[in-house]
């Protein structure tokens, strides 16, 4: 008798497996997708705490000054709930022992004058006075635009900027100061009963003095590009997700035809069906 091995369909069965996306990249792929989207909810809360900010400094900035906090208050002055207070301070200036910090302006490079502040208490206020170019660096030369008696100054609220700037460190030993160190300052100028801030003092008309009033305020709120640029993301991977996972759920299913074998004049004839899921056939020995 002759024997006929088919292979039918199991090989087309086969190569779908194999086709077919593992399930631990559906796995990867959803937890990227909720990845993605919590990147972009956290954007948009962070661009409500940034609105929120910039709305509480400009009220700050804005609002008429106000004395600076007692002396019982200092230990709890923090930049959230105190910096950029428009306040006023007055005292008599100690300018023998200014500190010259590094900046840089719209007016260029040059030096922050920060000079202590004494008040009828007994206590110091860090002020700083204002921007001077390189060349007037030594206080002889701006020797008459430095007050001598009772002054009052107005302006903002700043916190210390511990250790130094951008890959700068404070040099106290060497005079050398690239942020505005609070306690570093006080601690090189020998002073004492001074306060954790300083302040930024307004624009002043005190002849050939600092250059006052050039506080930068600026709080870069691009949150939103943030958040747009991870929900399209997460869009367009679902998207993707869609056509990889789902694609079969939308196509029609075609019928299965299987093979036929017919015995005519002594010999046999083998049909078999032809196609992108045709069988092998195995010819009878």
């Amino acid at each position: 008798m002759n024997e006929i091995r088919t292979v039918t369909s199991k090989a087309n069965g086969a190569r779908g497996d194999a086709a077919r996306p593992s399930s631990w990249l559906a796995v990867l792929s959803l937890a990227a997708f909720a990845l993605l989207i919590a990147l972009g909810v956290w954007q948009i809360e962070r661009r409500a705490w940034k609105l929120a900010l910039i709305d509480r400094v400009e009220q700050r900035v804005h609002a008429r000054a106000q004395p600076i906090p007692s002396p019982a208050a200092w230990p709890t002055v923090s930049a959230a709930s105190d910096e950029y207070r428009h306040v006023s301070v007055s005292g008599r200036f100690l300018h023998d022992r200014e500190t010259l910090v590094q900046a840089v302006t719209e007016d260029g490079p040059g030096y922050w004058v920060l000079t202590p502040l004494r008040r009828d208490d007994g206590t110091l206020i860090l002020v700083n006075r204002g921007f001077v170019p390189s060349d007037r660096r030594d206080a002889s030369t701006r020797r008459d635009g430095n007050p001598q008696g009772p002054v009052e100054i107005t302006g903002l609220l700043r916190v210390t900027e511990p250790k130094g700037g951008f890959l700068r460190t404070n040099v106290p030993e060497h005079n050398r100061w690239y942020s505005r160190d609070v306690a570093a300052i006080a601690a090189a100028r020998g002073l004492d009963h001074f306060a954790p801030f300083f302040i930024d003092a307004e624009r002043s008309q005190s002849g050939n003095g600092p250059i006052g009033g050039l506080t930068v305020i600026s709080f870069p709120n691009n949150h939103l590009i943030y958040a747009l640029t991870w929900f399209a993301l997460a869009f367009m991977l679902a998207g993707r997700l869609i056509v990889t996972f789902g694609g079969g759920l939308f196509r029609r299913k075609k019928p299965w035809s299987g093979f036929v074998h017919e015995a005519a004049g002594g010999s046999d004839a083998v049909a078999r069906r032809t196609g992108s899921d045709a069988g092998t056939i195995v010819e009878p020995t």
